[in-house]
């Protein structure tokens, strides 16, 4: 099983036995939802196992369970979504869902991992992500991963019956600058 490991947590795939524990419950957390579009309808354990089971035949996403590295203990999700292998890129997503490692430090620590694999393990060239106006830690997050602001989704997203704005953020893999002679 693919297992990639940090100084806190490590990743490894998203399994069926994950819908059995918090996980489903994350996406019914108005904490854990306030910034992003899950929380309008009552996430279940079935929609949860279905997911799963979407992800893990899909060749268009990795779905990671970002796991305490002392404890096993599933505190969240990080993924690379709508993988595109002609243009070499994918859009990272990141979601602490246990209240108790919100802002610790995790997301971070996850999503360099993630950006190493997908740049080093999937050749991928761009990585991107988006987040709310609002969600000031995914912006401070994705500037820390070193990501650059590259735009503005004007009211891109409706949140709370209410449309908003996305920033978008983007990484490029510098080794693979000399490859296309920029």
């Amino acid at each position: 099983m693919l297992k990639l490991e940090g100084v806190n947590v490590y990743l490894r795939p998203l399994e069926l036995v994950d819908a059995e524990g918090n996980y489903p419950k994350w996406f019914n957390d108005p904490l854990v939802c306030k910034y992003n579009s899950h929380g309008d309808v009552l996430y279940t354990k079935n929609m949860a196992l279905n997911y799963i089971k979407m992800v893990q035949e899909s060749s268009a996403h990795k779905v990671f369970a970002v796991c305490d590295i002392k404890t096993d203990f599933h505190i969240g999700n990080v993924s690379l979504q709508n993988i595109s292998p002609k243009n070499r890129s994918a859009e990272l997503a990141i979601v602490i869902g246990e209240r108790n490692f919100i802002g610790k430090g995790i997301g971070k620590e996850a999503g360099k991992l993630l950006i190493e694999y997908g740049f080093k393990k999937l050749n991928l060239h761009r990585i991107y992500c988006g987040t709310s106006q609002y969600n000031i830690a995914m912006q401070k997050l994705a500037l820390n991963l070193k990501m650059k602001q590259e735009g503005i989704g004007i009211d891109a997203m409706m949140k709370n019956n209410k449309f908003i704005d996305i920033y978008r953020y983007a990484i490029i893999n510098k080794d693979t600058m000399s490859e296309n002679n920029i």
